[in-house]
């Protein structure tokens, strides 16, 4: 397949106003991402609230994206469970619906070896013949995937073409880069660290912030990919501060709260996640409207 580059929304998941999946809603940001010059969607990560739906939302979200998204860019759909059966079942679902690729986080709480997985990662691929973004973030599942760790992995899985990075240790991150075959994309899985991964030899970014500006991180990879750096630095720093603002609560409470301020979507969550705070709600909605935003 195509290598994966540029940015891919990592995509919040609209809800109604008594926690059903809000469909028009989630088809009209799809669309007008796409139209912003998007180069990717991710539906069903942890922006995507995936930790909350059961199997029949999923397969929803995920046929609603592919539908919408019609071929014009890539889709790839988050399908982690740390159930090795239940991420599975997700990728067949997602393979069904027409998906790409699938991205799968470490399986959190468990904390496997590498032995493990490698057995867990094989086993999906073996069950489910779709490309696997691999997805390290350490602060969510409770285990680092080492540079070595990944390279193993990769070594082992042929369908294994790339990872969400989001460590930030950009020293990790570059040890993966300097080593990975040719094929692999080295993507950031934060958005302050977009410009020096891709500094560094990084593909691109499986943004959130991209949730709110589209063309702007579209724009920033492309900026990047084509060694426009004067360019690239300047669309970074004038959007820092959305980036930062965007997780001074768990993500993605502030995301989804400036898509509502927006008029995007409800402010709508589900348990455990609540509506953001009011101190915060003011910190937020000053950044949008510096930006233009609302």
């Amino acid at each position: 397949m195509k290598k994966i580059t540029g940015t891919l929304t990592a995509l919040v998941t609209p809800f109604q106003n008594n926690g059903e999946v809000d469909v028009n809603a989630l088809k009209e940001l799809v669309s007008w991402q796409i139209k912003s010059g998007i180069d990717g969607l991710v539906p069903c990560g942890s922006t995507g609230e995936a930790a909350t739906m059961d199997t029949n939302d999923y397969k929803l979200v995920v046929e609603a994206v592919v539908k919408e998204t019609a071929g014009r860019v890539i889709v790839v759909a988050g399908a982690t469970s740390n159930d090795t059966k239940k991420a599975i079942e997700l990728s067949r679902i997602a393979k069904k619906a027409g998906a790409d690729v699938l991205l799968h986080a470490t399986p959190y709480y468990n904390k496997p070896t590498l032995a493990g997985l490698v057995a867990h990662y094989k086993a999906i691929a073996l069950a489910v013949d779709l490309p696997i973004l691999l997805y390290n973030v350490p602060g969510r599942t409770g285990l680092n995937l080492s540079a070595a760790m990944t390279l193993e992995i990769t070594k082992k899985i042929d369908q294994v073409v790339g990872i969400k990075e989001a460590s930030g240790n950009i020293i990790q991150i570059m040890d993966v880069i300097k080593a990975a075959p040719s094929y692999f994309s080295t993507l950031s899985g934060d958005d302050a660290m977009t410009l020096p991964v891709m500094a560094s030899g990084g593909y691109g970014i499986i943004s959130v912030v991209s949730n709110e500006i589209p063309k702007e991180m579209a724009d920033l990879s492309k900026e990047a990919l084509d060694g426009h750096w004067d360019k690239a630095r300047e669309i970074h720093y004038k959007w820092l501060d959305l980036m930062n603002v965007n997780f001074i609560e768990s993500n993605p409470i502030p995301v989804k709260t400036a898509l509502f301020m927006m008029g995007k979507m409800k402010e709508s969550f589900r348990l455990p996640l609540v509506k953001m705070t009011e101190n915060n709600k003011i910190v937020l909605k000053k950044v949008l409207k510096e930006h233009g935003l609302i």
